[in-house]
């Protein structure tokens, strides 16, 4: 059975029409960065739960990112809640995108679409990930610019870092700061090799996706090309995934 407790909405942040941010007041288990739990709220008839990253670094206030799909069963019953709302809290954690899933390796290539950003953000906040690798590049893809949800709290959390790169990246509108287009389209030309100076090889890169299945099948497609493959227990690669909505 499924460990869930109550817990009150303590902040919310609006991005943009249909983004928002949620920071949850509750007793949660300690978790990994990179890990998700599951957000439940009682409709008319039953409870609706779903599967959501945590954005916080471990033994801060439980933080979600999350985006209002208009005809679902869930977001727009979370986008309506307000400060002191009440909220179901499954109390432990789950999920493998996670460093310490992560094979050694030289550089770490954080890529993500949407709300995808959002364990990545998690990762970075807790902070072994500057221990781990020499080189860390976050890549970040989104419609338009004002989706770039918590560009400002990357550039706090990697502040001083030089071995850090953010690349967002903005598909339907030009954007200050922002490179034109899709990853996978940059990957397949090279382009995003040589906006970092990174190459992507299977003796240094590895590489966590989050974000929609079809931006994760396609990213996987192309790293195959660079050379890298998907990372299994029980045969090392460098691609980890995790689809995400």
């Amino acid at each position: 059975m499924a460990d869930w407790i109550t817990g009150r909405v303590k902040a919310r942040k609006t991005w943009s029409d249909n983004l928002f941010s949620l920071v949850v007041d509750a007793e949660v288990a300690p978790f990994t960065a990179g890990q998700f739990t599951k957000l439940a709220l009682h409709t008319e008839d039953k409870k609706v739960a779903r599967a959501y990253s945590y954005v916080n670094a471990p033994g801060q206030d439980p933080e979600f990112y999350l985006i209002t799909i208009p005809k679902g069963q869930l977001t727009p019953h979370l986008a309506g809640l307000k400060v002191g709302d009440e909220l179901l809290v499954q109390r432990t954690a789950a999920g493998f995108l996670t460093l310490d899933e992560v094979p050694a390796g030289r550089d770490l290539w954080l890529m993500a679409t949407g709300t995808g950003v959002g364990p990545f953000v998690s990762i970075l906040a807790d902070g072994r990930c500057w221990q781990q690798f020499e080189n860390i590049v976050l890549v970040h893809g989104v419609r338009f610019a004002d989706e770039l949800g918590y560009r400002r709290r990357i550039a706090d959390l990697t502040e001083g870092r030089t071995r850090f790169q953010y690349l967002p990246f903005v598909s339907r509108e030009d954007a200050d700061g922002a490179q034109a287009g899709r990853i996978t389209h940059a990957i397949a030309d090279g382009s995003l090799e040589q906006a970092t100076g990174l190459g992507f090889s299977p003796e240094h890169s590895r590489v966590m996706l989050c974000g929609n299945p079809q931006m994760v099948r396609d990213t996987i497609t192309e790293l195959k090309n660079k050379g890298l493959q998907k990372h299994l227990r029980r045969k090392p690669g460098q691609i980890l995934m995790e689809n995400y909505w």
